[in-house]
C-alpha cells in the first residue's frame, strides 16, 4: 500500500487491532479484579498509588490529574468518594491558594496496601509473565514513544 494512502496497510491494521484489544480489554480486566477483590476501580487504585509515591503523599489536584491521565472533574468525583471514606484530605495549597492539595491518609494507605497484592499479581499475569525480558524492554521503549506523542497532542489541544 502506498505511504500516502489514507488506509492502514495489513501489518498496521493487525498491530492496531492488537493494540486496541490491550487498550480496551486490559483496563476492563484490571477493573474486574479490583472491583471483585477491593471494591475500587483501576483508576481509583492508580490515584491512590500516585499519591502514595508523592512527597509527603501530597499532590496538587491538577498534577495528580495529569499523572493519572484524567480530567479535573473526573478526579474531583473520585476525591469526593475518597474523602467520604477518609482515604484522602483536601486543602488549599498554602503556596498558592488557587490550587488544591490532596493528601493520602493512613486509611488510604491501608486501602492501597490491602488492594495491592492481588492487583500486582494480576498485572504480572496479564502484562509481564507473557513476555521475555527483552520483549519487556522493547515494549517499554515503544510505549514510551507512543505515550510521549499522545501527551504532546493532548497538550497542544
Amino acid at each position: 500500500m502506498d505511504s500516502r494512502s489514507p488506509w492502514l496497510d495489513d501489518d498496521q491494521q493487525d498491530l492496531w487491532q492488537t493494540l486496541l484489544t490491550v487498550v480496551i480489554a486490559l483496563p476492563a480486566a484490571l477493573d474486574r479484579q479490583l472491583q471483585r477483590d477491593a471494591g475500587i476501580s483501576n483508576f481509583e487504585y492508580g490515584v491512590l498509588a500516585r499519591l502514595s509515591t508523592a512527597d509527603e503523599s501530597t499532590l496538587r489536584l491538577s498534577t495528580l490529574a495529569r499523572l493519572c491521565d484524567s480530567t479535573l472533574p473526573r478526579l474531583s468525583k473520585v476525591m469526593d468518594r475518597f474523602e467520604g471514606r477518609a482515604w484522602v484530605v483536601r486543602r488549599p495549597d498554602p503556596d498558592d491558594g488557587r490550587y488544591t492539595l490532596a493528601t493520602l491518609t493512613e486509611a488510604g494507605r491501608q486501602k492501597l496496601a490491602e488492594s495491592a497484592p492481588e492487583h500486582v499479581a494480576q498485572v504480572k499475569r496479564l502484562v509481564f509473565d507473557p513476555l521475555t525480558a527483552a520483549q519487556r524492554r522493547h515494549l517499554g521503549t515503544a510505549l514510551s514513544r507512543i505515550a510521549a506523542t499522545v501527551r504532546q497532542e493532548l497538550e497542544e489541544g
